[in-house]
């Protein structure tokens, strides 16, 4: 804008990655045989410069519709219209920035939360992640068994060598490890699903030891992206305990953990660390001076966190901040009334207790596993509204489920779906935790209506926080 007078965008969509469709939900094309999206911009420069102005014009449909207007028009500029990118974005497509001067005031999840970290890759799910333990160790134990080839144990479960991993060093590391037994961890895998993994750096590739040490402690971490790639809206919050997975929320991009507290090293005592001798919150110190001037008392750091979790799941939020929450990391209004900060805190606590599975609101559940047969096993999956029922076979499925619960999504993923298209050709040995599900994704529906009935009160008062965190307290 800066080089440019005018600026004309005729966006031709057409983004498969995406999934773009036309605004009646028709079906869109790209006017290439490619998947990323297609736009054909001009640009205009004058010998002398003007104030500087931006144009825009979406074109969806098949391609042959777009061709035929393409061949058919001309430039114009009545065609276009324009927009006005503001800072600090400066968006090239229509975008409602009209709340951007109040949302950059606010501390961005990072910046409450200073010590975070992607969650975990290990390079190799299929072998290093399971259903059960000893599904793991049995795949362990050929790993370290050296009288087995390596071409063998590449071939059986499709092991590749990485840059930083090697088949032949790892087995060697493992078969000579006394302690090759006791790798076994609990981790979250996806949106309620909890699997087994064997978690070594002798392993797993990425293990992110220096965050992760902390989730195996007593502790709760929130789980986000920092940007969402896809056209679905921002859903993107989830809260968890132990190892984290690093695709948690995010299809197409990675996702951070924020823990609650931070743990000392038990292996390390140097200057930095030779003090502290048990958890710290890992909220920095101004941020609790900031909220106890206001509130009159210290708020406590699970307050803090269960405030934001509620304010993240208000549809409210997600909407009116819709075009920001895409783009980084999400901001947080500390409301400066301390009835509603307790209040949101509450009701953000009920839904991490339904989220963790720990809540007694999920008894008795509001689903039921039904069906004549003896086939548990999960074959094809199948909603019928009418019937409020999901079958995992012709006979067997699971009885009182509403189609928004049915629907319900936690970012990129269709929770109940997602979890039996997971275990598709397995036994259903799970049916009372599936379930508990099921209630959980029913309560949290009701629980978002009580956030925002709050929410809208507790943003028309709200502690300014601009400063942001130095180099030092991180």
């Amino acid at each position: 804008m800066k080089t440019f007078d005018e600026i004309y965008v005729l966006d031709l969509h057409g983004n498969s990655l995406k999934k773009e469709k036309c605004p009646d939900g028709s079906k869109d094309e790209n006017v290439f045989d490619i998947r990323q999206g297609v736009a054909i911009a001009l640009f205009v420069r004058n010998k002398e410069a003007k104030k500087p102005k931006v144009f825009h014009l979406d074109k969806y449909g098949l391609r042959e519709e777009k061709y035929e207007w393409l061949n058919s028009n001309e430039f114009n500029e009545k065609n276009y219209n324009e927009i006005k990118p503001a800072s600090p974005w400066h968006f090239f497509i229509p975008r409602n920035t009209s709340h951007i001067q109040q949302y950059l005031k606010w501390k961005k999840i990072n910046e409450v939360f200073p010590i975070n970290v992607t969650g975990i890759v290990t390079a190799r799910d299929k072998f290093v992640i399971g259903f059960e333990k000893n599904e793991i160790k049995n795949r362990i134990l050929q790993f370290r068994n050296l009288s087995l080839p390596d071409e063998i144990i590449k071939q059986t479960y499709n092991l590749k060598d990485t840059r930083g991993w090697k088949i032949s060093a790892a087995r060697k590391k493992l078969s000579d490890d006394t302690d090759w037994n006791s790798y076994y961890q609990k981790i979250l895998y996806r949106p309620f699903d909890t699997r087994t993994i064997y978690y070594t750096d002798k392993m797993v590739d990425w293990g992110r030891p220096e965050v992760m040490r902390h989730m195996l402690e007593e502790n709760i971490a929130l789980i986000m992206p920092k940007r969402v790639e896809t056209k679905i809206p921002w859903q993107h919050c989830l809260c968890g305990v132990g190892i984290i997975d690093h695709v948690i929320v995010s299809l197409k991009t990675v996702d951070y953990v924020f823990p609650l507290y931070i743990y000392p090293d038990k292996n390390k005592r140097d200057l930095f660390n030779q003090h502290q001798s048990k958890k710290q919150p890992n909220i920095p110190q101004t941020l609790f001076d900031k909220l106890s001037s206001h509130y009159g008392q210290k708020p406590a750091p699970e307050g803090i966190l269960y405030y934001i979790y509620a304010i993240f799941y208000s549809n409210i939020y997600r909407e009116t901040y819709a075009e920001f929450l895409k783009i980084d990391f999400p901001r947080v209004p500390f409301t400066a009334d301390y009835s509603l900060f307790t209040k949101l805190g509450k009701l953000g606590r009920e839904l991490a207790d339904l989220h963790l599975l720990k809540s007694q609101a999920l008894s008795p559940p509001v689903a039921k596993y039904q069906g004549s047969s003896d086939n548990d096993r999960v074959e094809k999956i199948t909603y019928k509204e009418k019937g409020q029922r999901i079958y995992i076979n012709k006979d067997k499925y699971f009885e009182g489920i509403a189609p928004e619960v049915w629907n319900y999504h936690i970012g990129g993923y269709q929770v109940l779906n997602k979890y039996l298209k997971d275990r598709k050709g397995r036994i259903m040995d799970d049916a009372p935790h599936y379930c508990r599900i099921v209630t959980a994704l029913s309560k949290t529906l009701n629980i978002q209506k009580k956030i925002d009935e709050i929410y809208p009160e507790a943003e028309k008062e709200l502690i300014d926080a601009e400063e942001k965190i130095s180099p030092c307290q991180k």
